[in-house]
């Protein structure tokens, strides 16, 4: 599938941060908002700016982190952006880079330092993607450690 992202720029009251960018909507790309990022209005206080044409794909190997997603208690959107760099068109406006619905990939993306923001699911995309995990998310069975006196003295874990 693909969505569009809706990323918005508040000015700020303040000398040292005067303004802050935040994400605003994932919506479903059906081609009609073109290919090319376009600025949705603009003001002294608010810009928003909208970036279509982002794919979204879903793994088996990603099912557990979807899993998580539709479990908790706000399903919701990921999505990973960065400011455009100095000299390129995107400059000074925030760029989304990717979208995902997994919570692991998430929190692998925040790990490694990057901006990463979420807004609520649409049911519609709730609905396809508990579909999704019921037909490919199998927990691992859970495996009971042997007790370290069954084990040979040599196989036991030193503290």
């Amino acid at each position: 599938m693909q969505v569009a992202v809706i990323l918005r720029r508040e000015a700020l009251d303040n000398r040292w941060q005067p303004e802050r960018w935040v994400l605003e909507a994932v919506v479903p790309d059906l081609g009609e908002f073109g290919t090319a990022p376009r600025c949705l209005d603009r003001s002294d206080a608010v810009e928003r700016w909208l970036t279509p044409g982002m794919p979204v794909a879903l793994f088996r190997d990603q099912a557990e982190g979807y899993y998580l997603n539709v479990s908790s208690a706000q399903p919701c959107w990921f999505v990973m952006w960065r400011m455009g760099e100095e000299g390129s068109p995107d400059a000074g406006r925030a760029v989304p880079h990717t979208v995902s619905l997994s919570y692991n990939e998430a929190g692998r993306w925040l790990d490694g330092g990057e901006t990463v923001e979420n807004v609520p699911l649409d049911s519609a995309t709730l609905g396809w993607l508990q579909t999704y995990v019921a037909d490919n998310y199998r927990p691992e069975p859970k495996r009971r450690a042997r007790p370290e006196s069954f084990k040979a003295p040599d196989a036991r874990s030193r503290y």
